[in-house]
């Protein structure tokens, strides 16, 4: 297996970069954003964020984290454009983890002037990310994962060892206790758009992440033209690495001179 990947990742990448870049990659003069939406992943809520928008907030950004439903792509997709729809001026859209797919088809709002992709999927439009997936290493999360009456949840050893590692456990377990549970489809949604290709687009790598694939979120962000940053962190390093992300953010806000 080991062999296989180290040449399919090369050969991805070439494959994706044959087919055309992004019309924008990230750029060093953005527009000085006024809004930030915070979209939550799978098992989580918008308290994952937590973290996060207090140093948001104090760089003087109006900051919303959006509840997801978790029922489905299009349901997910519609409580992020309701948290853009009011919003006026430049607003940068942050993904976390299963997000990424959120902010790739709500991110085509033209109140939109940046995407942050934190360990996060970045599907292009109409792609099988399921299959995408596959051809890299499986993480060792999906044993913990439970299905009951078409939804699913992450069992609490599974949810501790390998979604919130990294994170202090007392934090850990009340994450546990507020993870919303998932469509058990909800990872086949497919986006129409994938605004990464006309959007300047920065990435968060996870390099110790056991939900998804740190080789997985290096392809990513190289096929986006994503600045780049890598963390030694788990998958919620919005948790356990806040003023990273919130740096990368305030990047792609236009906004590095209030960096905490």
């Amino acid at each position: 297996m080991r062999t296989f990947l180290s040449f399919t990742v090369p050969l991805l990448i070439a494959l994706a970069a044959l087919a055309g870049a992004p019309a924008h990659a990230a750029e060093s003069s953005q527009p000085r954003a006024r809004n930030v939406v915070l979209v939550h992943g799978a098992w989580a809520d918008g308290s994952s964020w937590s973290e996060v928008i207090p140093l948001l907030q104090q760089a003087g950004l109006h900051v919303v984290s959006v509840q997801n439903p978790l029922t489905s792509l299009s349901d997910d997709v519609a409580a992020t454009r309701r948290a853009l729809e009011p919003l006026q001026g430049p607003t940068v859209l942050v993904g976390h983890s299963y997000a990424g797919t959120v902010v790739s088809e709500a991110g085509a709002d033209p109140r939109v002037t940046g995407l942050v992709y934190v360990a996060a999927r970045a599907p292009d439009a109409g792609e099988d990310f399921v299959e995408l997936a596959s051809r890299f290493p499986t993480m060792p999360v999906r044993a913990g994962v439970e299905t009951r009456d078409g939804f699913a949840t992450l069992r609490e050893d599974a949810f501790l060892a390998y979604f919130a590692d990294g994170v202090p456990a007392a934090k850990a377990k009340v994450l546990f206790a507020v993870q919303q549970p998932i469509a058990a489809d909800l990872f086949a949604g497919r986006t129409s758009v994938a605004a990464w290709r006309d959007k300047p687009s920065w990435y968060a790598v996870s390099s110790a992440d056991n939900t998804t694939s740190p080789e997985l979120q290096r392809f990513l962000a190289e096929r986006m033209g994503a600045t780049v940053v890598e963390l030694e962190s788990g998958h919620l390093s919005l948790l356990s690495h806040p003023r990273e992300i919130a740096r990368l953010i305030l990047a792609a806000a236009g906004r590095e001179d209030a960096a905490p």
